[in-house]
């Protein structure tokens, strides 16, 4: 893989519920372009509902769309299924990724790849990172609200990924989203004044 693939590009990362898509859309907003990796995958899922169904059943396709929160029941608490799934998936979202990034270098300037799993999976050669940061008990709180689950939910699903402390340590650039969106336009223009 050349080398100046990724160029540009910055790995957005963070933990679930830190913010990541808000500071996706702030960042868009200053025009910057971005490469969302979930939306990637949840395109690839419906691409290849077939496959889906003859790997877990034919109960979580409905109409050629994958049923993605049943068939997350089955995903999140077994690591088999996890990694079979992740077998299929992640070839198809890098290429993809790659396909979107080369687009995106011709424009010689920086760009975003909003990658959740980047620090956990490394398979991208992404010279620079950007992780979006909360402390974990606030992570925990604004998971319960969004998703309307319990703590301990909340929990299980935070810990399926690196401690988000950790990849604060890990990253070149970190935005900081403690308080309130009026501090995180500001954090997200702090870093644009970096990066640019």
């Amino acid at each position: 893989m050349s080398n100046d693939l990724f160029k540009h590009a910055i790995a957005l990362t963070g933990g679930i519920a830190t913010g990541k898509s808000t500071v996706c859309n702030l960042l868009k907003l200053h025009g910057f372009l971005t490469i969302d990796a979930d939306k990637i995958a949840h395109k690839l899922l419906d691409e290849n509902s077939a496959k889906i169904a003859t790997m877990f059943g034919e109960q979580y396709v409905e109409n050629g769309k994958v049923l993605r929160k049943e068939l997350g029941k089955i995903i999140f608490s077994n690591e088999e299924n996890k990694l079979k799934l992740e077998a299929l998936l992640h070839p198809l979202i890098k290429e993809e990724i790659i396909k979107e990034s080369k687009i995106f270098e011709e424009q010689k300037k920086p760009y975003f790849i909003d990658i959740p799993l980047f620090f956990e999976k490394m398979h991208y050669p992404i010279p620079k990172s950007l992780v979006i940061y909360t402390p974990k008990e606030l992570q925990i709180q604004r998971l319960m609200q969004r998703d309307g689950i319990n703590e301990e939910e909340a929990k299980l699903k935070i810990s399926n990924q690196m401690d988000i402390d950790k990849k604060r340590d890990l990253a070149d650039l970190v935005i900081d989203n403690s308080t309130n969106l009026k501090n995180l336009q500001k954090e997200v223009e702090r870093i644009i004044k970096e990066i640019l």
